[in-house]
C-alpha cells in the first residue's frame, strides 16, 4: 500500500515539477514550490524535538514508570507522548512490562495521542495561518475529547480485555473527560490553556534546535540527543513527499469535484474540506494547508479528524507493517474509528465557540 501511495506522490511531484518549469500554467507549479518552501516551517517544529527524544525518554522511562507501576498500569503507555515513528514504538517496547502492552501503546497510542502531541500541534501552529488558529484548537480539543473510541477498538482487536483496557486507559479516559468538560463549560479557557501549552511547546523544541545546532557545529557528540543532521533528514524525507503530495491533493480536488460537493451537502461540508479529511488521512501538512480555502465548520472538522486519521495510509501504517504487522488492522481501526467520532462529534460543535 505504501509503495502505490509513494508512486502516486512522485507522479505528482513530476507533475508539479514540469508545470513549475512551465510558469505554473495550471497551478500544480506551486504546490510544487510550496512543498519545497514549507522545509523551513517544518524543521523548526519537528527537529528541535526530534534532537531532544532520547533525553525526553530517559526522563520519562525515570520518573513516570515507578509511578505508573505502582498504581498498577503498565508504564509503556507512557510512550504515548512520543508519536510512533519518532520513537515511540521503540521506547513502549522497551518500558513494557507485558510486550502485548507494549505493542500496544508503541503503535495504536502513539500513532494517535504522541502524533497529536509532538507532530500536528506544533506543525500545525506554524503552517496555517493565525486567523485560522483558534479553529486549529478547537479542532485539536474535539478530536482529543474522541480518540479514547479508537483506543478501545484498537485495545480489542489487540486481544486485551475490555475490563483491562478500561483500567489501562483511566489516565487517558480522565484526559479526555476534562476536554469534554473544558470545552462544554469553559471554552474560552481551554483554548487559551491550549495556546499556552503550544508556547511551551515551542519553547522546548527551540531549545531542543538550540542544542542540535551547539552540537553539530562544535562537532560534540552525546547520547542525550539525536544529532541535528539525522533530525533535518527526517524533516526532509517529509519535505521531499509533499513535492507530490500538494500537487496530488490539488488534482484531487479538481477531478473528484462533483462527488466531494456533493458528499460535502450531505454532511454540511464544502468539498474543499472534504478533500483535507481524504489526503489528510496520508499526510497532514498538505491537509493543514487547505485550511485557508474553506469555512470555519470545515477547519474545525478537518483538524478533529486529523487528531486520529493523520497519516494513517502513509507513514504510520508503513511503520507498523514493518515493525509490528500484526498490529496493522489494531491500528487502522482505531484510527478510523476515532476519527469518524472526531468528525461527529465537530459537525454538531457550535460554531460560536470558534468566533
Amino acid at each position: 500500500m505504501n509503495q502505490i501511495i509513494m508512486a502516486v506522490f512522485a507522479a505528482g511531484a513530476v507533475l508539479g515539477g514540469i508545470d513549475y518549469i512551465c510558469r505554473n500554467r495550471l497551478g500544480y507549479g506551486e504546490k510544487f514550490e510550496e512543498g519545497f518552501l514549507l522545509l523551513g516551517q517544518t524543521a523548526l517544529s519537528m527537529a528541535g524535538i526530534i534532537c531532544l527524544t532520547p533525553i525526553l525518554s530517559r526522563l520519562l522511562g525515570a520518573l513516570l514508570s515507578p509511578a505508573l507501576r505502582l498504581v498498577g498500569i503498565d508504564p509503556s503507555i507512557s510512550a504515548a507522548l512520543f508519536p510512533i515513528d519518532m520513537g515511540g514504538y521503540p521506547l513502549a517496547m522497551q518500558l513494557a512490562d507485558d510486550p502485548a502492552w507494549g505493542r500496544y501503546s508503541g503503535i495504536v497510542l502513539s500513532a494517535v495521542f504522541g502524533c497529536t502531541l509532538l507532530f500536528t500541534l506544533p506543525v500545525g501552529m506554524r503552517v496555517i495561518r493565525e486567523e485560522d488558529s483558534v479553529c486549529f484548537l478547537l479542532g485539536m480539543i474535539v478530536g482529543m475529547a474522541a480518540m479514547p473510541v479508537g483506543f478501545l477498538v484498537g485495545g480489542l482487536l489487540s486481544g486485551i480485555s475490555l475490563p483491562a483496557l478500561l483500567f489501562q486507559l483511566l489516565p487517558l479516559f480522565f484526559c479526555a473527560l476534562l476536554l469534554i468538560l473544558g470545552l462544554w463549560k469553559l471554552p474560552e479557557w481551554m483554548l487559551r490553556l491550549f495556546r499556552l501549552f503550544v508556547s511551551l511547546l515551542r519553547v522546548l523544541i527551540t531549545f531542543g534546535l538550540i542544542c542540535g545546532a551547539v552540537c553539530h557545529m562544535l562537532g560534540l557528540q552525546t547520547g542525550w540527543l539525536t544529532p541535528l543532521a539525522q533530525a533535518m533528514e527526517t524533516v526532509s524525507s517529509i519535505c521531499i513527499v509533499m513535492l507530490g503530495s500538494l500537487p496530488v491533493s490539488l488534482l484531487l480536488q479538481r477531478i473528484l469535484h462533483k462527488p466531494l460537493h456533493a458528499l460535502g451537502r450531505r454532511i454540511g461540508l464544502d468539498d474543499i474540506a472534504v478533500t483535507a479529511l481524504l489526503i489528510g488521512t496520508v499526510s497532514v501538512i498538505p491537509a493543514l494547508t487547505m485550511l485557508r480555502d474553506t469555512d470555519r465548520r470545515g477547519k474545525v472538522a478537518v483538524c478533529s479528524y486529523l487528531v486520529s486519521a493523520a497519516s494513517l495510509m502513509g507513514a504510520h501504517i508503513a511503520f507498523t507493517a514493518g515493525a509490528a504487522p500484526e498490529m496493522t488492522g489494531a491500528l487502522i481501526a482505531a484510527k478510523l474509528t476515532g476519527a469518524l467520532a472526531a468528525l461527529i462529534a465537530a459537525l454538531f460543535t457550535p460554531l460560536k465557540r470558534a468566533d
